[in-house]
């Protein structure tokens, strides 16, 4: 997938400055397939798959959301350090 500022850039050569789609093919260093997808697409932006990870820390993000919340609300002496809040996570395993 290209970006959008890629596309406007194929956009402009190709509509403002009539360039061939060889030669932006040859600019930008994009398959002239490529070139003429985008092209031909019209005023379509280009869709990029939303990408789902899950984290390890799913099942405890509840649990650190609030010891965050109320750590915030300590003063800067009686905080917790984040060495000590990951040894109370691996403790819950």
């Amino acid at each position: 997938m290209i970006d959008v500022a890629t596309l406007s850039v194929i956009r402009r050569w190709a509509l403002r400055e009539q360039l061939s789609i060889r030669e932006i093919a040859r600019r930008t260093g994009l398959s002239r397939n490529t070139i003429r997808k985008y092209l031909r697409a019209g005023e379509a932006e280009p869709h990029y798959a939303k990408r789902v990870s899950p984290s390890k820390l799913d099942p405890f993000a509840s649990k650190l959301s609030g010891w965050l919340k109320t750590e915030a609300g300590r003063s800067r002496k009686q905080r917790r350090t984040v060495k000590q809040m990951y040894a109370d996570l691996q403790a819950l395993g």
